[in-house]
């Protein structure tokens, strides 16, 4: 495995860091549960009834992930797209974030935070999403007063935090559809969710749909990251093991504060280990001759390592651009 040396801030010691990362027999080119494609199948039968599609996505990866069968599924209908979770991004790089999906046609981008009850960001999309449909065809030749919108995106995107913020934001209401930290919340299609009064909008939410053939290994491992993909489906382990590889390779050093290190490291099972100590996680382990040993508990410790990524108290990253 081919390794650089750096040099870390305020140390005048040389590491070698891996400069690839090996995934070994780990398989996220294919994750296609069956709620999707009958999710799938129930979106194309109510397209022709929508004014417009809001896509969700992360923000931490603009590029990545988008299911390109949303393409066809768009027609020509008015499209936003909404990159979610904007809180845990450098925002200084918004712009090049939509230069980058000006060059794929995606020109109508707004980035939005649930995180917050009054989240300037989330009273954007109304007014987005108006003009939008006013200056489309459908407007000029329709009755209808209502404005209806289909919510799409893969897992855990925050989809749902979006919708509920919308209902909070221009109705006062509380949740419309379940909010979870795992992918696959939603399953069903739900309809006539009321996100407005004035005017009056309409969605209708669809479960997170995956690409069937995710392109290639690293975008899966991105998808993980941000937790788009279930963690047991590759492994805690690889996957913090490859968030250890990104932060050191792209010189991302707030690990080594938030962990309580001496320096930066490149072998996660000391970084799991040291991490099981420091917060107690040990558990006992049956050895080969039937005793039992006291071990560091590395998932308790990956997990950890994961839950604090997602949380941005590593940073605020975006994966696609960094």
């Amino acid at each position: 495995m081919s390794t650089r040396r750096i040099i870390s801030p305020g140390s005048t010691v040389g590491r070698l860091f891996r400069e690839s990362f090996t995934f070994g027999h780990k398989e996220t080119t294919y994750w296609f549960p069956s709620h999707m494609a009958r999710g799938m199948k129930k979106m194309q039968a109510m397209l022709r009834k929508m004014d417009c599609v809001l896509e969700v996505h992360d923000a931490r990866i603009p590029l990545t992930g988008r299911n390109p069968m949303f393409k066809k599924l768009l027609g020509v209908k008015p499209h936003l797209l909404v990159l979610n979770k904007m809180d845990l991004i450098d925002l200084s790089k918004r712009n090049e974030i939509k230069s980058k999906l000006a060059e794929q046609g995606v020109d109508n981008v707004l980035f939005t935070n649930c995180n917050k009850q009054e989240s300037r960001t989330i009273k954007h999309v109304v007014k987005h999403v108006t003009e939008m449909i006013e200056e489309s065809e459908r407007y000029q030749r329709s009755e209808e007063e209502n404005y209806n919108l289909m919510v799409v995106g893969i897992p855990n995107v925050g989809k749902s935090s979006v919708i509920n913020a919308m209902r909070r934001m221009h109705l006062k209401k509380g949740k419309a559809t379940r909010v979870g930290a795992i992918p696959g919340i939603t399953r069903g299609v739900l309809k006539d969710i009321q996100v407005s009064n004035r005017p009056p909008i309409y969605l209708v939410d669809t479960p997170g749909i995956m690409d069937p053939h995710i392109p290639g290994i690293e975008a899966g491992m991105k998808l993980a990251l941000c937790a788009t993909l279930h963690d047991h489906h590759i492994g805690c382990d690889v996957v913090a093991d490859y968030l250890l590889f990104w932060l050191n390779k792209h010189s991302k050093f707030e690990y080594v504060e938030e962990f309580e290190l001496e320096e930066p490291t490149d072998d996660i099972i000391f970084l799991m280990t040291h991490l099981a100590k420091k917060a107690g996680k040990m558990q006992y382990f049956k050895t080969l001759d039937g005793s039992r040993e006291l071990r560091p508990n590395l998932d308790a410790s990956a997990n950890y390592i994961l839950r604090l990524f997602r949380q941005g108290r590593l940073g605020k990253h975006i994966i696609d651009l960094d």
